[in-house]
C-alpha cells in the first residue's frame, strides 16, 4: 500500500546517525556556538563578506500556493493473513543476509488477521469529487479516506485501479472542489524544472523539486507506461501525488523510485497524464480499461541485428515469434520482421511498441510500418482486445488462485503460446518455492492459459501437482504439495 521501490538490493536496517545540533547551536545547550565560547571572542567583531544569493532559479512559491488545496493525502485500511511463516519484520528475500537476522530474533507471528494502514498521495481533477492516485495505494484495501488540505476529511470509492499502469480513480461525494489543471508531457524536455506536493511519510502538502532527467524511460515489467524520470526527492507517501511543471500543470503522477535502500536515491518515476487521464476515461466509463493486441514477441536491435537485416540502424521492433490464429498471424506478420511505426507513429525502441499498441481500440485497423527483406511495406491489422486482467477496486487484487494454492497471477503471452505470470506467490506455492515473476505454463502436464484453466485443473487435483514453470529462459518443473 505504501510506496514501491524497484531496488537494486533490499536494504534491512535504516541508520539513523545523530550527529548533534550543528550550525549555530552547541549539543546540549541550545545555545549559539558563538556564546558557548564567549571567552575567544574578540572585542571587535567583523561582520563577514555577505554571498551574492543565487541567480536565474525558479521560484516555485506560487505553484505550491495554487495547487497544494487539490492535493489530497490518501489513507487506507484493510487486512492481511498473517501465518506462522509470514513473520512481521521488512520485507526480505530468504537469500539477503538480513533475512536470517530478523527470523531468529523476532520469530513468527500467530496465524489470523492484521489490520494494516497505509498512506499515500492523490490530486483533484474533477469539482465534483473525481481523484487521481496509484493503483498500489488502495491495493487490497476495504476503507479509503481522503483528507483535503483545509483538513476536511471524506470516505472514497475506488472507482477503478488499473495496474497495469498503476493508476487508481478515487470518488468522494462533494462539490466545488478545488482542481488541478493538466497539461502535456509530450511538451516537456529533459532539464526541465518539475514540482512535486504530496505526503512523504504522512507529511502532508510538502513540496520537492528537481528536474526532469529523461523521458519515455522503460522500467522492468511496465510495458505501458513511458515513464518521465526525475531526480525530485520523492518517498514512500509521495505515492500517487501529481508532478507539475513551471506553468503549474501537472503533467505526470508520482509513482515509483529506484533505491537501493527504499528511499530517495535521485531516481524517481512519474506516469505522464496523458496516460493516466485516458485510464481514468475508461474507469469513469465503463468502470475497467480496454487495450489492444497484436499477438507478437518483439525483442530490441543492436547493431549487428540491425546489420543482418539490412537496416542502417537499430531502430524499431524485432518480431522474434508470431501467436498463431492472432491478429498478427491473420495479418500476415512473420518472425522476422521489424516493425518501425505504428499508424504513422515511430517505433524508435521496442520499449515503444507495447504502449502504442495498448492505447489502440480493440477492433481498429492499425497500418504498421515493416522492414522485410531489406524494403519497407506496409500491413494492415485489425487490433485484437487484451485480456481483462488489470483492473481491481477496492477490496480485490489480481485474479488468484487462492486457497489451496496460494497465487496471484495474469496471463501472459510466453513464445508462441500463454502463461500465467505469478504477481504474488504465499502459501503452499510460495513453500515449494514459486516466486514472483516466474510463469506458470502447465498443470500436471495439461496448459494452462486462463486464471479459470488453472483453478479447474487445482481443482480435480489429488494432494499434489508438478507445475510446469518458466523462470527466466529456463524451463522447469516444480512439485506443490496441496495438502
Amino acid at each position: 500500500m505504501d510506496k514501491r521501490s524497484l531496488k537494486l538490493k533490499r536494504g534491512a536496517v535504516a541508520v539513523l546517525a545523530v550527529l548533534g545540533l550543528l550550525g549555530a547551536y552547541g549539543l546540549g545547550s541550545l545555545q549559539p556556538w558563538s556564546a558557548a565560547h564567549a571567552e575567544t571572542a574578540v572585542s571587535a567583531p567583523v561582520a563577514a563578506p555577505a554571498l551574492p544569493l543565487p541567480t536565474g532559479l525558479p521560484d516555485m512559491s506560487a505553484i505550491v500556493a495554487r495547487n497544494a488545496p487539490a492535493v489530497v493525502n490518501v489513507s487506507v485500511a484493510g487486512k492481511v493473513r498473517r501465518t506462522a511463516e509470514a513473520p512481521d519484520f521488512p520485507s526480505l528475500e530468504p537469500g539477503d543476509p538480513f533475512y536470517e537476522f530478523f527470523r531468529r530474533f523476532q520469530g513468527a507471528q500467530p496465524h489470523g488477521e492484521q489490520r494494516v494502514r497505509g498512506q499515500g498521495s492523490g490530486f483533484i481533477v474533477r469539482e465534483d469529487g473525481v481523484i487521481l492516485t496509484n493503483a498500489h495505494v488502495v491495493d487490497g484495501a476495504d476503507e479509503v479516506t481522503v483528507r483535503l488540505a483545509d483538513k476536511r476529511e471524506f470516505k472514497a470509492k475506488v472507482i477503478g485501479a488499473d495496474k497495469a499502469t498503476d493508476v487508481a480513480v478515487l470518488k468522494v461525494e462533494a462539490r466545488g472542489l478545488p482542481v488541478v489543471k493538466t497539461g502535456a508531457s509530450a511538451k516537456s524536455r529533459v532539464g526541465e524544472w518539475v514540482l512535486a506536493i504530496g505526503s512523504p511519510f504522512g507529511f502532508e502538502s510538502s513540496a520537492t523539486a528537481g528536474i526532469i532527467s529523461a523521458l519515455s524511460r522503460a522500467l522492468p515489467d511496465e510495458n505501458y507506461v513511458p515513464f518521465i524520470q526525475t531526480d525530485v526527492a520523492v518517498n514512500p507517501g509521495n505515492s500517487g501525488g501529481p508532478l507539475f511543471n513551471m506553468a503549474g500543470e501537472v503533467i505526470g503522477i508520482n509513482s515509483q523510485i529506484y533505491s537501493r535502500s527504499g528511499g530517495y536515491q535521485g531516481l524517481s518515476f512519474a506516469i505522464p497524464i496523458e496516460v493516466a487521464m485516458k485510464v481514468e476515461g475508461q474507469l469513469m466509463k465503463t468502470g475497467q480499461v480496454q487495450r489492444g493486441r497484436l499477438g507478437v514477441t518483439i525483442q530490441s536491435l543492436d547493431q549487428s541485428l540491425a546489420d543482418s537485416f539490412g537496416l542502417s540502424s537499430p531502430t524499431g521492433a524485432l518480431v522474434s515469434g508470431v501467436e498463431p490464429g492472432g491478429p498478427a498471424a491473420k495479418a500476415g506478420l512473420e518472425a522476422g520482421d521489424v516493425i518501425l511505426a505504428v499508424n504513422g507513429q515511430p517505433v524508435d525502441t521496442s520499449n515503444a511498441l507495447p504502449p502504442l499498441v495498448a492505447d489502440l481500440a480493440p477492433g481498429e485497423t492499425a497500418k504498421l510500418k515493416v522492414w522485410r527483406q531489406g524494403r519497407e511495406r506496409e500491413i494492415k491489422v485489425q487490433v485484437g482486445r487484451q485480456a481483462q486482467v488489470a483492473t481491481a477496486k477496492a477490496g480485490e487484487s489480481t485474479p488468484a488462485v487462492g486457497g489451496r494454492l496460494g497465487l496471484s497471477v495474469r496471463p501472459v503471452e510466453v513464445g508462441e503460446g500463454r502463461g500465467l505470470y505469478v504477481e504474488q506467490a504465499q502459501g503452499t506455492a510460495a513453500k515449494a518455492g514459486i516466486r514472483r515473476g516466474d510463469v506458470i505454463l502447465a498443470v500436471n502436464g495439461e496448459a494452462v492459459a486462463s486464471v479459470e484453466a488453472l483453478r479447474a485443473q487445482i481443482g480435480k487435483a489429488d494432494k499434489r501437482v508438478a507445475l510446469l514453470v518458466q523462470r527466466g529462459e529456463m524451463r522447469l518443473f516444480v512439485p506443490v504439495d496441496l495438502g
